[in-house]
Formats: C-alpha cells, sequence, structure tokens
C-alpha cells in the first residue's frame, strides 16, 4: 500500500525527499532530482552513452534563407559562432554532454525513428532457403502489449456509487464474481489513495461528483464514515453542487462532451436496425452508373478517334449529347453544405493515430488550436456499432466552439462563425458503400461536426492492404465516386479530403488528384457529372513510402495549392464550357480550401507556408506533439522559451484532462498514463530554443547529448523511457505491477517496475 495522508506527493526518483505540489510550478524547477547523483539511470549519462543515436541525418535540409541568430542578451548581441550542421540541432556549446573538440565528440547517421508508424517499406532479399519462416513485418504496431491496470478484485457496480448499507441488488447474486464487501474492497483489494493533487480528486473537484464512486484512487477525499443511530459506523460518499451546466449545445451530455453515443444506438448498428436509405439508393446508382459510364466512355472515345480528322467538334458534340441523354441521373443532388472557413487565423491540429485522444486535443485548443479532427476511424467498425471505434468521435465541449475567426464583409460568402464548430471527423474506407453508410450513420447520431474527412494519406500496412487509407490514391476514379457519394448523403456537412503526394517515391499523382477532385473525371464531365464538391483538400508534401522521412515537399504543395487557387478565381466564368461548374454541385462558397501538411514546427515555418506556398491553411501534426504551444506561437507571432516548470504544468493538465474523460480509479489511471507516455515519447525530442544557436529549429533536426539549464529541463528531454515513466508517477503515482510499456517508434517492450 502507499503511504497515504501526506499533502506532499512523494518522489519517484528519490523516495526520502518530499517534492511540493506540481501546480506549484513556481517551486517546480527547484525539485531535488537525482542527476546530480551519478548512476546507472542518470539521464545525462543515459544520454551520453546513447549518444551515437544522435548524430548526423542525412535527411533534413535547411534553407539558408530561414537561418536565424538567436539574441539570448541585449549585450552580447546575439551569437555569431557555430554554424548550423545540417541535421542537427544547434544546441550551444555550454549545453552538450560532449562539446565541439571533446573525446566524445562523434557525429554519426541515424535513422528516423518517425518511419516506425507503421511496417517499414523494406526490399525483401531474393532467393535464399525456401524452408526458412519469413521475416515479420517491421513496425506495425500490431502486438503492443499494456498490461493490466485493474483491481486486483473488482468492486460490484452495484456498490460503487452507493452507501455501504444501501447498495443496489445484484441480479447475479453470491456467484457474482465482484465483491460485494465495501470494506473489504477498500483494504484488500483496491491500491492506496494518491497523495498528488493535493489528495483531492480532480474529477470530484470540478463536478462535486466522481463517476467512478468507491473505485476512485482518491476516494478518501470524497467519501466519510457516518455514525449511524444503530451505533453502526456507514461509510458514505460526498457529493456537492458545482453548479455545473452544460445545457450550451444540444447533445452536450453531463461530462461536457459531444457525440456520445447511446448504448443502445450501438446495439441498433450492431444488429443492422439503422436505416441508411440515401447511402443504399445512392450506392445502387453507383453499381449501375459505373456499368453505362464505362460503356459510354468507351464509345465516346471511339467516336473521337473516327472523328478527328472533322470539322470542329461538331459530330462529337451531337454524340456526347446524346450519351448524357442516355445517362441515369444520381437519385438525388447534394444538399445545401453548412460555410466554413480555413485562413491564416485557424491553424490546424492534424487527425494524430493515438496521440490525437481528447485530453491532447483540449490541450492543444487551449493553447490556441482553431480546427481539430478525430484520430482515423475506421467506416466498418462504425457501421457495426463497435465501442472503441465511436470512442474516437467524442469530443470535448471547448472543440464546440467556432473558431477565433469572425469575417468582416464579404470576406467569406454566407459564413457564419456562430454555426461553426473546431471539431471534425475522419473516417477511412477502401469501398463507396462503406464510406457513404458510414457518413449517413454521422449525419444521424453525430450531427455537430464541422465536416467528414475522408482519409486517403494513411501509409500502414494493415490500412493500404485493405484498399483504404493511402491505397486510394492509385484508384482515382473510384476515389472520386466515393467523395460524390459522400457528399450527396452528408445533409449539410461538407465533405474535405485529406491526401499524399502518392504511393511511391518520385511517382506523385495528387496534383491530377487534385484537378480531378477540382474539376471532376473526365468521363463524369462528359456525362454532365460536374465536380466532386469536396469542401477542401489537404495535402501532405511526402509519399507512402517516403512516410515520415525526409523533408516534406512544400514546391509540390504549392503547384498543387497554385491549380486550386486558379479554380477558386475562375468560378463560374471558366473559359472551357465543358469544365463550367454546376452551381448546385460545387463546394460551399464556390471554393476549394486548400491546405497544406509537414513539417511545421514554428511560427516561422507557418507564415512561411502561407506566403510561399498559397495554400488557404496549414495542418500541424508531429510539430504539435513535440510542442503543443505552437498554436501559442502562431498567434503571438513569435518563439515562446517555455520554462521547465510550465511544461511540466502543461503535463499536469494533460493528466487532469485524461482523469475527466478516462476516470479515477485504477484502470482510468492505467488508461491515461498509457497516453501520457504515448505523447511523452514524442515530446521529449523537444529543444528549449533558448539553448539553441540559430532558429528557426527544424523538426528533422536530431540533437547531440544535451544538459537543460536545470534538472528538470534535462529529465524532460530525456530519451530513457524510464524517465518518462517517473514524470507520469510525479502525478499517478507508482504503476500498477502488470502495466507496461511500449513507445510506437521503438521495437522492444518495456515493462514498469512499479509498486504492487
Amino acid at each position: 500500500m502507499e503511504e497515504v495522508g501526506s499533502n506532499q506527493p512523494p518522489n519517484p526518483l528519490e523516495p526520502a525527499v518530499r517534492l511540493e505540489k506540481p501546480s506549484s510550478s513556481s517551486l517546480v524547477d527547484e525539485t531535488a532530482h537525482p542527476q546530480s547523483i551519478r548512476s546507472a539511470e542518470d539521464s545525462a549519462l543515459t544520454r551520453a552513452e546513447k549518444y551515437e543515436r544522435y548524430g548526423v541525418g542525412n535527411d533534413a535540409e535547411e534553407s539558408p534563407t530561414k537561418r536565424r541568430k538567436l539574441d539570448h542578451s541585449p549585450e552580447d548581441g546575439g551569437l555569431t559562432k557555430g554554424e548550423r550542421v545540417k541535421g542537427v540541432a544547434p544546441i550551444r556549446p555550454e549545453f552538450l554532454v560532449h562539446p565541439p573538440g571533446s573525446k566524445g565528440d562523434k557525429s554519426v547517421t541515424i535513422a528516423d525513428d518517425d518511419g516506425a508508424e507503421g511496417a517499414a517499406h523494406v526490399n525483401q532479399a531474393k532467393g535464399g532457403d525456401r524452408g526458412q519462416k519469413k521475416e515479420k513485418s517491421r513496425g506495425q504496431n500490431t502486438n503492443r502489449n499494456f498490461g493490466a491496470s485493474r483491481d486486483e478484485i473488482g468492486l460490484c457496480l452495484t456498490r460503487a456509487n452507493n452507501p455501504e448499507f444501501s447498495p443496489a441488488e445484484c441480479r447475479f447474486g453470491s456467484s457474482c464474481k465482484f465483491e460485494h464487501d465495501l470494506r473489504k474492497y477498500l483494504k484488500d483489494w483496491k491500491r492506496g489513495d494518491l497523495t498528488t493533487f493535493g489528495g483531492i480528486c480532480p474529477i470530484w473537484q470540478i463536478k462535486g461528483k466522481c463517476d467512478v464512486g468507491w473505485k476512485c484512487r482518491f476516494v478518501g477525499s470524497h467519501s466519510k464514515e457516518l455514525d449511524r443511530e444503530d451505533g453502526r459506523k456507514e461509510l458514505v460518499l460526498i457529493e456537492e453542487d458545482r453548479g455545473n451546466s452544460h445545457a450550451t449545445l444540444p447533445g452536450l451530455s453531463e461530462n461536457g462532451t459531444i457525440n456520445e453515443i447511446s448504448t443502445q444506438a450501438k446495439i441498433d448498428l450492431m444488429k443492422r436496425k439503422v436505416q441508411t436509405p440515401k447511402a443504399d439508393r445512392y450506392n445502387e446508382w453507383i453499381e449501375l452508373s459505373g456499368k453505362e459510364i464505362e460503356e459510354q466512355t468507351r464509345k465516346a472515345a471511339k467516336l473521337r478517334r473516327d472523328e478527328a480528322d472533322e470539322a470542329e467538334n461538331g459530330g462529337a458534340k451531337v454524340d456526347v449529347e446524346e450519351n448524357r441523354a442516355r445517362y441515369t441521373e444520381p437519385p438525388f443532388q447534394p444538399s445545401e453544405k453548412r460555410r466554413i472557413y480555413f485562413g491564416p487565423e485557424t491553424p490546424v491540429l492534424a487527425p494524430l493515430t493515438t496521440q490525437g485522444n481528447l485530453p491532447f486535443r483540449r490541450l492543444c485548443v487551449g493553447l490556441g488550436a482553431q480546427v481539430t479532427y478525430s484520430e482515423m476511424a475506421m467506416g466498418l467498425p462504425l457501421i457495426q456499432g463497435q465501442k472503441s471505434e465511436w470512442a474516437l468521435l467524442r469530443a470535448h465541449e471547448s472543440e464546440t466552439t467556432p473558431p477565433a475567426y469572425k469575417p468582416s464583409g464579404a470576406t467569406v460568402k454566407a459564413y457564419d462563425n456562430a454555426r461553426d464548430f473546431r471539431f471534425g471527423a475522419q473516417i477511412a474506407a477502401n469501398k463507396p458503400w462503406q464510406a457513404l453508410k458510414t457518413t449517413e450513420i454521422l449525419t444521424q447520431l453525430c450531427p455537430h461536426l464541422r465536416v467528414i474527412d475522408l482519409n486517403c494519406g494513411c501509409p500502414i500496412d494493415l490500412v493500404y492492404r485493405t484498399g483504404a487509407g493511402s491505397a486510394l490514391l492509385d484508384s482515382q476514379g473510384k476515389l472520386e465516386k466515393i467523395v460524390r457519394g459522400m457528399n450527396a448523403v452528408s445533409g449539410e456537412i461538407p465533405i474535405t479530403v485529406k491526401i499524399r503526394m502518392g504511393t511511391k517515391d518520385n511517382k506523385p499523382n495528387a496534383l491530377k488528384l487534385v484537378d480531378r477532385l477540382a474539376y471532376g473525371g473526365q468521363e463524369s464531365l462528359e456525362l454532365g457529372g460536374g465536380p466532386s464538391g469536396a469542401a477542401a483538400i489537404t495535402l501532405h508534401g511526402r509519399s507512402r513510402q517516403q512516410r515520415y522521412t525526409k523533408n516534406a515537399d512544400w514546391r509540390y504543395i504549392s503547384e498543387c495549392a497554385a491549380l486550386i487557387n486558379e479554380y477558386n478565381k475562375k468560378g463560374d466564368s471558366l473559359a472551357d464550357t465543358v469544365r463550367e461548374p454546376d452551381d448546385k454541385l460545387q463546394a460551399a462558397n464556390g471554393k476549394i480550401y486548400f491546405l497544406g501538411n509537414g513539417d511545421c514546427y514554428s511560427h516561422v515555418d507557418y507564415n512561411a507556408h502561407l506566403e510561399e506556398a498559397k495554400v488557404d491553411s496549414v495542418m500541424i501534426a508531429r510539430g504539435a506533439l513535440i510542442k503543443p504551444w505552437i498554436f501559442e506561437e502562431i498567434q503571438k507571432g513569435q518563439y515562446i522559451d517555455k520554462s521547465a516548470s510550465e511544461r511540466l504544468t502543461l503535463v499536469e493538465q494533460y493528466v487532469r484532462y485524461g482523469l475527466e474523460n478516462w476516470g479515477s480509479d485504477e484502470m482510468g489511471i492505467g488508461t491515461t498514463r498509457r497516453f501520457l507516455l504515448e505523447w511523452l515519447s514524442f515530446a521529449y525530442r523537444y529543444v528549449p530554443v533558448g539553448i539553441l544557436e540559430h532558429l528557426p529549429p527544424s523538426l528533422q533536426d536530431r540533437p547531440p547529448a544535451w544538459r537543460g539549464r536545470n534538472d528538470l529541463e534535462t529529465l524532460l528531454g530525456s530519451d530513457n523511457y524510464k524517465d518518462w515513466i517517473k514524470i507520469s508517477e510525479m502525478f499517478l503515482g507508482p504503476a500498477h505491477k502488470d502495466f507496461n510499456f511500449q513507445p510506437k517508434h521503438k521495437s522492444n517492450s518495456y515493462e514498469i517496475e512499479a509498486e504492487g
């Protein structure tokens, strides 16, 4: 059992020394830390011993026009010595473990661990013994096991939220596998109360009630023992009215979240009781029209060949009109869409697998993110009502507020900021019927969505091999059908698309796809189909094969942006009458927004992409994972040198959000710890701008071994997973003995040795 009753949290690094409460940010930097003691787990020593992993990388590039000096003090007038080395974070010599010229100073090439998000693209060796087993695909993260974080024997739900002498009736009776004796559960099966956060339950502190009741690891702060008239002592939970109200938006739950799908709705989905009449009719039409389009396209091609020598377009045009007459019209046209806006004022947080959970998005919104997306949700599990997939679409009430942008005049035609949201859903599907059914179900069950985004860029093999994600880049006709169909069944919710440059290096095809989505494919245009109806397109400047390595190609992004800008300028006055758009088929506003994605790590990068690539806005992914306050930097237009205590305060804030979202019982704390560690596996890469020689920092730079300006800063920058665990224990106490952690970008499993 852990020590109970102290107002100060235990120091997981050195138990003999007490820590001040983490919320006292002014004192955190002065916390005692064992890095002053040379030991096998010393963070600085760990970095020195692993220095060969942090040398020069071949893939990072730095534009000479972006090379800046950091003014560290008015007296020295800025740093003037030390040239920027490609691929290496330019850390000032006094913060290096091995300064230049020292014995430990080395420069070596390292592999980019970001390439481990999904199976690596490795050419298989030819030949060899046929009897040998094939090497397993690497990096798919399919066998990640985080162990268990639960009570040795759980408390029956009939007792969890009730007074000791007034439990609900358990329908399983004596055969129930959970504990019914409350005092025995608290004494023998539940781990001791945590002393972090001053020993007060963060959920009860806000709401006046803790949803997990007696299972809460802070239950001592909201329970007491009462003397009854018969002389018995009864354990009861304390509830207080905090005056919280979440009635500002229809559908907002008591927990302050939106898109909470009822258990009955999931059961109805599982039993196929939820009807999707629009999707069904449109899918039937897609199958029928597909055959017609194929036949008519073949005839039109033959006519063009036969009549190539005739007078200008004479006969061919007549036959095209005849084909249009035989063409079966769609069963219905798209509905008018809610107007949206993307601009310099709306930096976007990208859909992030695993790390893009509700607490992290909530943290980023508080730091200035104006648009957020759910983690990628697979269409078929949503249609089948799978609980885990629907959980990805839950959003916090802060994401239901409009972006902090109010256009003046006719900047955006008919745009109503009051009706806008920050949060959009991203889905993936490999067949039109899946995408259309998913879209229609989302419009029924989650009406408060800014957009529904189709993922056409996920590089993970498990998604690619099904024909979803980036596989759609090589099936552009099918992709266009999916977007058209989604646009037809989505009601007032706009449809957007996120793509990559292509599937293979040096063979980009995104420009053709952008043209197709903006104007419509040739076969559709000849039959009067018009544009696809996509309201926005986001392009990640890498190929599927490239994954997350090398720099994003913003030159190619700018080429695609130019095409969209040309489309938006032409509007109804397109010179080519065959490609002239029909108002009812265009995206909302008659305008398609175009966003760039890749390697945005500072406000300098953000503004440069807006100015040079001419994109409407920039979607930020890993840059936000490493430093979520990048949105704050963009708002203020300057670098923010977060102190170690300020960064630790953000960690504390994330933990509070996690406990609110996943609960403060043993399982909720384990889940919060797991996702905190997922975030810290990226956040440790941040190198404070205050110790850099050159600006702007580069996302692709890898630092040599370095020390921070204090022990806490060094701890936060440690690549040692045990240090990440220690950080989590500052707020969540020692990890459960059965919990373990394996970062996405590591190949081996990390087990946590913790108190039972």
